[in-house]
């Protein structure tokens, strides 16, 4: 337990400025670290860029896509947010939710163009069914997303005219 009284303590009391930092309380700085909502997370750091976007399941599961890998974004309020990554294979996911290009509170970023666009996304998540009732239309959520993983154009076509046909193009 601390002592209120103790000379480091007085130190610290002597010099709010430097309390704040040593301690951890006071105001955040407004860059860098890292920031989060309930359906993403985030670099807050306007030059601050993620090697790579995790994708969290509901289940527990994880998959990690590199962001050099990055290729087109096509987002249809709709229908939800469709990420094109090109490696050793064509990997679509299939973001579906709500708000998705909505700010988030007090940091000014959003999913798509000053998070996913400018490579500072760490992860996105699928939420539960009561985180979003909890945000409700207060903020973006996630409620699913599907990641396909293609060896041919044809394959990748196929799937998405079953998972996104409004992102299928004939």
């Amino acid at each position: 337990m601390l002592d209120s009284h103790s000379p480091h303590q007085n130190r610290l009391n002597a010099n709010p400025h430097l309390a704040g930092k040593l301690t951890g309380s006071g105001p955040r700085p407004p860059e860098g670290g890292e920031g989060a909502c309930a359906a993403f997370g985030f670099m807050r750091g306007v030059r601050d860029r993620a090697d790579a976007l995790e994708v969290r399941f509901r289940n527990g599961n994880g998959v990690w896509l590199n962001y050099n890998w990055l290729g087109t974004m096509t987002f249809d309020p709709s229908a939800g947010l469709l990420l094109k990554f090109s490696g050793d294979q064509i990997y679509l996911v299939l973001i579906r939710g709500s708000n998705l290009d909505r700010p988030v509170e007090d940091s000014g970023i959003d999913l798509i163009r000053a998070g996913l666009q400018r490579h500072r996304v760490l992860w996105v998540r699928e939420m539960s069914e009561k985180d979003i009732r909890q945000i409700g239309d207060q903020g973006p959520t996630i409620d699913s997303i599907e990641i396909g993983e293609f060896e041919t154009q044809d394959a990748l076509k196929h799937w998405l005219a079953q998972h996104a046909p409004a992102f299928h193009s004939s």
